[in-house]
């Protein structure tokens, strides 16, 4: 089985994801072509270099419908004889394109393959697709759905987190990417957009509020306290199915919640007869990926099972990690990440994460395997393990070594 291999990284910043954010005129096609034409212009790459283009996006609905990887290819630089996958494992999507890029390379299903995604937030509404799993009661009613704020909250309830760790979890995520931007550490993969002129429109994470401290965050109002305890009246849904819990402690706003925002990411993933044709050095060898499903109720514990499966399937142990990225989705999904793992948080998202930044839902993953990339180089480490929560329940999962 042959090695599937990171050469480059490349993200956009994100755009704060409404009317007045600096990305708002530009549409996901047109974002996605931009990290296409980066990565074959950083890479010398021909038009026709790769196999495909798989690229996540989770609202699949007007714009960002249809197969929007086949039209980025149409939108991009590159030759119109490279097909494109779009996906959709929601939050995990862009994660989830490198994995299937990987696996292909590894099962001898081509050579070169662009890998990522993007969500544009403030053109395109979270939600606005009616996913049947809200949606469809006979679906909803069977599976005890609750909101993912809801999901983030009971998670604080059963693990013991109170709002002011929460919120000590936000504020140091603030810090580390105020911390990351000054020392200029991610510079190495950011592609400034550009509009139709070629003038720079975003050079730097607009989402980031620098400075937020405790006293800040304690004035935010709960965000699904009234959803919860009033109309529709979610915690009587959860408690249904976990009726050890007497009351759900609503500890999230908007303050320790992953930002709705806009971006784009994408990886240059091959082998290494790839890599020898273009005079490429790999960076990391893509050691495991992997996937799995948990309960939907909670539906954002799934970091922990995928990263046992993922160390299981590897023949690694914790240990041999160095470093961890963990999607800030929630506070309370780290939090618990932490401590199902006993892991330093000195270990865990050390260039903050989409507190600060944002969680552009399908790039996501592919941005938090890039930033995962450019830090394990930076602080001259080996093994780095990246993982998101997924809506609905499941969770994913991706090591890598640096070469």
């Amino acid at each position: 089985m042959a090695d599937a291999y990171i050469y480059d990284a490349v993200r956009t910043p994100r755009g704060k994801g409404r009317k007045d954010g600096a990305l708002h005129e530009v549409t996901a096609v047109r974002l996605s072509a931009q990290v296409l034409n980066a990565l074959k212009d950083r890479n010398g790459l021909d038009g026709h270099a790769v196999e495909d283009v798989i690229w996540g996006n989770v609202t699949q609905v007007m714009e960002q419908g249809g197969c929007l990887a086949r039209t980025a290819v149409l939108a991009s630089e590159l030759d119109e004889a490279i097909p494109g996958l779009a996906i959709n494992r929601f939050c995990a999507s862009g994660l989830e394109a490198v994995n299937l890029a990987a696996n292909q390379i590894k099962g001898g299903g081509g050579d070169g393959y662009i890998a990522g995604g993007v969500e544009m937030m403030g053109r395109v509404a979270m939600g606005s697709d009616g996913a049947a799993v809200a949606v469809d009661p006979t679906v909803a009613m069977e599976n005890y759905f609750v909101p993912q704020g809801i999901s983030a909250d009971i998670i604080a309830t059963e693990y013991g987190f109170s709002r002011d760790d929460a919120d000590a979890f936000a504020v140091e995520s603030q810090n580390r990417a105020a911390k990351a931007w000054e020392d200029k550490r991610f510079a190495k993969s950011i592609v400034e957009v550009k509009d139709q002129n070629g003038l720079t429109i975003l050079d730097r994470d607009e989402y980031m509020r620098p400075g937020t401290d405790m006293q800040s965050l304690g004035a935010l109002k709960a965000s699904f306290k009234d959803m919860g305890e009033n109309m529709p009246g979610f915690d009587a849904v959860a408690k249904l199915k976990y009726p050890h819990l007497e009351k759900i402690e609503h500890i999230h706003h908007a303050g320790n919640s992953s930002g709705i925002v806009d971006g784009s990411a994408g990886l240059l993933i091959g082998s290494k007869a790839f890599g020898e044709k273009y005079g490429l050095k790999p960076r990391a060898r893509i050691r495991q990926s992997t996937k799995i499903g948990t309960d939907p109720t909670i539906m954002l514990t799934g970091p922990v099972p995928a990263t046992q499966k993922a160390l299981k399937d590897s023949g690694m142990e914790l240990s041999d990690i160095d470093l961890f990225e963990v999607n800030e989705a929630f506070s309370s999904v780290v939090l618990r990440f932490m401590q199902a793992f006993d892991v330093d948080h000195a270990k865990v998202n050390v260039n903050g994460g989409a507190i600060a930044m944002g969680h552009p839902l399908g790039a996501t993953g592919a941005m938090i395997l890039g930033t995962l990339l450019d830090e394990l180089e930076r602080s001259d480490k080996e093994t780095g393990l990246a993982t998101l929560c997924v809506a609905s329940g499941m969770g994913a999962a991706t090591i890598i070594e640096r070469v």
